[in-house]
């Protein structure tokens, strides 16, 4: 059987030291735990080393690997965390070759060949790895395994697209035991959690909408798939019985088949747990309804985000979510939820792809005027994967191919937008949050107000003085790393970047036909290697 050790990258570099960082989400790696668990049935050895709420030290980093003894290290990454992934593969390296290095993902998802070549990883697990992964472990011959990009020698192949798992029921229960829930507890922000620790569950995985600057289809597929209500209501008893105390549901669009949200509601409410739970990964305004807000309430739900992005509809359309939700909709959905007794939270985003200085500006009064009790602003970034980054890459307009500039709050620009520079940028966020916040007198009273309700009124000041001496943005040098100057380089410029299956599929409504697959593939030759 494998010993094998999984690794999630430092957040720091990230999420720390800005405005909005201080509702940084830190909570078991939901991706690891969810791959961990087909390993662990089949009798591997699996440990995790969770560095999300640590900074980046190679030191450290060394001395867990040696006193693990892996035969495998499996590195998850976000496109801003995988400039350590590729640090930790040479670290890897030096301490034994014989470790095999794999990565997955949302980053090496969508640049499976090009995560090989910049790196010394040995394979990339492309999209839903549950199983494709465990096979890795039991020693199936890599061509034999669907979904992954492996290093043969100079050459890199591909074994093709998976069959995304359409019964996720089908799946174990996540090891979400291999995380010590008191370190969640000691790391959790208050402004974000009300009862930590908390933990990450998916009831559902994909999405059907196709908004340029969302990468999720490279993980998930383009589609939807749900869980029973049966099972999600067992999950949330697993993890409370771990110690767990809030959850965050992180599905896509969670409400979006209310029906089934209101039956997974039900479920939730029969079971007797106590658990207080949060969609703040944001939902769709149009999948709204005031029956099914006051059904999540009673089953523990005390706070709804919403991805508003812009208020302008002309915005909304172009950029894939007009014509499904408009900004009178976003209005309509707070007030709803807010009946509902719940907490609000908005998300915007400025720079996007059609954007002026005129709609962003409707957009940040947009966000002043909606009752919300919390408000997030980031820079547009098109991550690998999306619409928007292959539309700048093809162009030849991706000013930055450093992963450590991919940060929704960094003051770079990553690409040559044809109305904002990177000046104007910077200062529309000042505005933003100034306007919105910081002189909001009803936003004020509505924070006050709720402190003053829940007993969070200490904290809500303690976090009100952070935000207050904490930049909109931040420019980051790098995190440390062990051996930048021997990382391999891709040169990008030019060049056709790898494009999966899923990526060509967003341009239609549905993942590719998979019912037809016969289970057998064939090996294909993609790149050699420098």
């Amino acid at each position: 059987m494998a010993r094998v050790l999984l690794i999630n990258p430092s957040y720091i570099p990230t999420y720390a030291g800005h405005k909005a960082g201080l509702s940084s989400p830190l909570f078991p790696v939901l991706g690891l735990s969810a791959i961990a668990a087909p390993a662990i049935a089949r009798g591997h050895h699996v440990e995790v080393l969770d560095l999300c709420y640590v900074p980046y030290d190679p030191e450290y980093i060394k001395k867990k690997i040696i006193a693990a003894k892996p035969d495998i290290v499996g590195i998850t990454a976000t496109t801003p965390g995988m400039n350590q992934l590729r640090d930790m593969s040479i670290l890897i390296k030096d301490i034994s070759e014989k470790i095999i290095i794999v990565g997955g993902g949302p980053h090496p998802s969508s640049l499976p060949m090009e995560s090989i070549l910049e790196s010394k990883l040995d394979a990339v697990f492309i999209g839903e790895a549950d199983y494709s992964f465990a096979e890795f472990c039991d020693g199936v011959p890599v061509k034999d395994i669907q979904g992954i990009f492996y290093r043969d020698g100079n050459e890199v192949k591909s074994t093709g697209e998976r069959i995304p798992i359409p019964n996720l029921d089908d799946l174990p229960m996540p090891a979400w035991e291999l995380f010590d829930a008191q370190v969640y507890k000691k790391f959790a922000s208050r402004l974000y959690v009300r009862k930590p620790p908390q933990a990450s569950v998916e009831f559902s995985r994909g999405c059907v909408f196709k908004c340029d600057y969302c990468a999720s289809k490279m993980t998930m597929a383009l589609g939807y798939r749900k869980k029973s209500p049966a099972r999600c209501a067992k999950e949330m008893i697993r993890l409370y019985e771990l110690g767990y105390r809030e959850v965050l549901i992180v599905d896509d669009i969670f409400t979006s088949d209310q029906e089934w949200a209101a039956a997974v509601c039900d479920a939730i409410i029969e079971s007797g747990v106590k658990m207080a739970w949060t969609c703040s990964n944001g939902i769709r305004v149009e999948g709204s309804n005031p029956e099914l807000f006051r059904k999540m309430k009673k089953a523990g739900c005390y706070r709804v985000a919403f991805g508003f992005e812009s208020g302008n509809d002309a915005i909304l359309k172009a950029f894939g979510k007009g014509g499904q939700a408009s900004v009178e909709q976003g209005r309509a959905a707070v007030k709803m939820a807010r009946a509902s007794g719940m907490d609000t939270q908005g998300s915007f985003m400025l720079g996007l792809t059609a954007d002026t200085e005129e709609t962003m500006m409707d957009t940040i009064n947009y966000a002043r005027e909606l009752p919300l009790d919390m408000i997030r602003f980031a820079n547009t970034i098109g991550f690998p994967g999306t619409d928007m980054f292959n539309r700048y890459h093809d162009k030849g307009m991706v000013a930055s191919y450093d992963w450590d500039d991919y940060c929704f709050y960094s003051s770079k620009s990553l690409f040559a937008h044809q109305e904002i520079t990177e000046e104007t940028l910077g200062r529309f966020m000042e505005i933003a949050y100034r306007r919105s916040i910081f002189f909001n007198i009803p936003f004020v009273f509505r924070r006050l107000w709720r402190g003053l309700r829940t007993g969070d009124v200490f904290w809500d000041a303690y976090y009100a003085v952070k935000f207050w001496m904490l930049p909109s943005t931040v420019n980051r040098p790098g995190c440390g790393y062990y051996a930048r100057e021997r990382w391999p380089v891709y040169d990008f410029a030019g060049k056709n970047i790898s494009r999966t299956k899923y990526q060509v599929a967003r341009k239609s409504q549905s993942v590719p036909n998979v019912e037809k697959n016969s289970g057998t593939h064939a090996v294909e030759v993609i790149a050699v290697g420098q």
